[in-house]
């Protein structure tokens, strides 16, 4: 028999959670930021950064402990998280697909190749395969307006898309 058995389901789930915790990498690698700054806020962008490369996305709880490590209010981790886009809040596919949704990628096609991305991964804007092989996300403009349709995949720009060369992209990127 339980010992928790005057307690709800969700509460017997908060009795079981464990606390996250930033690695000794992690955290080390922050501090070693946190030092580069006169204002340790100034260093929240990069810690967001660990935190990521090294799991792939940034939970709710990192935005905690490393507003702890910094030594700054959840707030302010929280907001810069937040604004920028290429933080994922949530996790992502192996392979991040952004494509430029932006007034002149729209005027050289963007949305035909959104909707062959679409048809072909099976997913729609902000999913990710079943997978896990690709999340596609829109963002608002790559900077290469004079060789659109543009997309990102991962760290990689991709330029001049054509939908018949989709297929050849996407391999490229098991």
């Amino acid at each position: 028999m339980s010992h928790h058995k005057n307690l709800s389901e969700h509460q017997i789930d908060a009795v079981n959670v464990v606390p996250f915790v930033l690695s000794s990498e992690e955290r080390d690698a922050i501090e070693e930021e946190k030092h580069h700054y006169e204002d340790a806020r100034a260093a929240s962008i990069e810690a967001l950064k660990i935190v990521q490369k090294k799991r792939g996305w940034v939970p709710d709880e990192a935005i905690h402990a490393i507003a702890e490590v910094l030594g700054i209010p959840v707030s302010d981790v929280e907001g810069v998280a937040t604004f920028y886009s290429q933080i994922f809040r949530k996790p992502v596919g192996r392979h991040v697909i952004r494509y430029c949704d932006s007034v002149v990628c729209y005027i050289t096609g963007y949305q035909k190749i959104q909707a062959v991305l679409e048809e072909k991964l099976g997913i729609q804007l902000g999913q990710t395969t079943k997978d896990g092989r690709f999340t596609l996300l829109p963002t608002c403009c790559l900077g290469n307006c004079d060789k659109g349709p543009t997309m990102m995949i991962d760290d990689d720009t991709h330029s001049h898309l054509q939908i018949e060369n989709i297929d050849t992209l996407l391999e490229q990127y098991p």
